[in-house]
């Protein structure tokens, strides 16, 4: 049995809008590391693989609150289109040619450096073909938390989400959903920021 594990970002703002203290233009960062991926549905097995970010840019805040617009007016596939004319680098894990990067953001937190990345994700044809609800994920996700000082850290990695511009029950406030398709995001560990 499928179940959805969902990570509520309290605002957008977080996530896309926040100004970046670090952002330099033409700044190029690297971070490599190893990624543990926790078994679903009949696979229950884990499994590891490295992987690396490789950062050649940022998204500006017009950018951000550009995109922000698209989600809340035309939901994500339009997103999803919009975002695919940005190139900020790329996310490959282990052999696999590496995915663009659509959208980066970087701030500081708690005295560390969060880099939330986001890309359109590998599909396979299996999952075109057979129609599966998985096609309804088509981002990955990748947040980073590094420490300024060693340049090591750890994160998270979605490898299929689905976001989403939804109302709280609760508050009333709009925030961006975020709902990975697999029931526990993979964990990023090891991550070095290569020099």
């Amino acid at each position: 049995m499928r179940t959805h594990h969902k990570i509520i970002i309290a605002t957008l703002l977080m996530a896309f809008a926040c100004v970046s203290a670090f952002a330099q233009a033409g700044q190029r960062e690297t971070y490599t590391g190893t990624i543990i991926s926790f078994g679903t549905g009949l696979s229950t097995r884990t499994t590891t693989a490295t992987f690396t970010l490789d950062l050649r840019g940022r998204t500006t805040d017009e950018q951000a609150a550009r995109f922000l617009a698209v989600l809340a007016e035309g939901g994500q596939d339009t997103l999803l289109k919009e975002l695919n004319d940005e190139d900020l680098g790329s996310f490959s894990v282990g052999g696999r040619l590496g995915r663009t990067i659509n959208a980066v953001r970087v701030r500081e937190v708690d005295g560390k450096i969060r880099v939330f990345a986001v890309f359109e994700r590998w599909i396979r044809f299996a999952e075109l073909r057979g129609g599966y609800n998985s096609v309804d994920y088509p981002f990955g996700i990748v947040e980073l938390f590094i420490d300024p000082k060693t340049g090591r850290g750890e994160g998270t990695y979605i490898a299929a989400a689905k976001i989403r511009w939804k109302r709280d029950s609760k508050d009333g406030e709009y925030h961006v959903e975020i709902e990975n398709f697999a029931t526990f995001p993979a964990r990023l560990m090891g991550v070095m920021k290569r020099k």
